[in-house]
């Protein structure tokens, strides 16, 4: 049976995990990246993702020494993202301990880069990262990129499924319009990539209570049909912890993966990819 995954978000800024809403508004700041990493194998979480979030932006380089601390302390598997334009940026973090990397601005700006990641480290390796936002329409969503500030006008679901042609191993969906409000994740964007693409779809942005997790995981029209939830406000100020989470799911009859810790070292491989 495929189980589901439920994994923390850390946006870095400045040194500093933050949270803000829509990506710009109500800036918070969350603690210690290192602190809450360690806090976050503790709670038994399947994954740990890291965006550095403003080094598009500001044209800066990447944050390996974040990536080789939090790698040198943590057992978990970790995804880090936040000015991955080369493939020697790919190679570089992965040489700091990271285990897939995300990339979405500089994929937007030359796609072939995740065909030469894809080939060069393996499929598992590569995640393609999705800031979109509805369109005034109200029809479909389109592709932002530099921190969600420049609108491409590329479709949402035309670019997911270009990536899953260039090689990507992986999908992360994060709706601008639902990031950090905690209303609920946007279903009808995350189930038509889900149905568009045979990857699997990491879906982020709006988690506010445990029926938010549930109604992203399942199946069907209803559903979001993801086959994980990141999210960010909700576990680092602590209105919920991963285990409440997951704890929940299983009782809702969606299947979670088990403790990490647990797996036979000659697993891990096959468990992160």
């Amino acid at each position: 049976m495929l189980t589901k995954r439920i994994i923390p978000c850390l946006d870095v800024q400045n040194g500093r995990v933050v949270k803000n809403v829509r990506f710009f508004e109500n800036h918070r700041d969350a603690g210690d990246p290192l602190r809450l990493a360690q806090a976050y194998e503790a709670q038994q979480a399947d994954e740990l993702v890291f965006y550095d979030i403003t080094a598009t932006h500001e044209g800066r380089s990447l944050m390996l020494d974040v990536a080789a601390q939090v790698a040198e302390q943590v057992m978990m598997p970790l995804t880090v993202g936040g000015g991955v334009n080369h493939l020697s940026d790919f190679r570089q973090l992965l040489m700091a301990g990271a285990d897939k990397i995300s990339v979405n601005s500089g994929a937007v700006k030359r796609p072939e880069l995740i065909r030469e990641a894809s080939e060069h480290h393996g499929a598992q390796c590569v995640m393609l990262s999705i800031d979109a936002k509805r369109r005034a329409s109200g029809q479909g969503w389109t592709v932002h990129v530099g921190g969600g500030r420049i609108d491409t006008g590329l479709d949402l679901i035309e670019w997911a499924v270009r990536g899953q042609t260039l090689g990507a191993g992986e999908l992360c969906l994060n709706i601008m319009d639902a990031d950090g409000t905690r209303a609920g994740f946007a279903l009808d964007a995350t189930r038509a990539v889900a149905r568009a693409v045979d990857l699997p779809v990491i879906a982020s942005g709006g988690a506010g209570q445990l029926t938010d997790f549930r109604d992203v995981l399942r199946g069907g029209d209803e559903g979001g049909n993801a086959d994980a939830a990141l999210a960010a406000s909700v576990f680092h100020f602590g209105e919920l912890t991963v285990p409440q989470v997951k704890a929940y799911l299983q009782a809702e009859g969606i299947a979670v993966r088990p403790d990490w810790h647990d797996l036979d070292s000659s697993n891990v491989q096959g468990y992160t990819a």
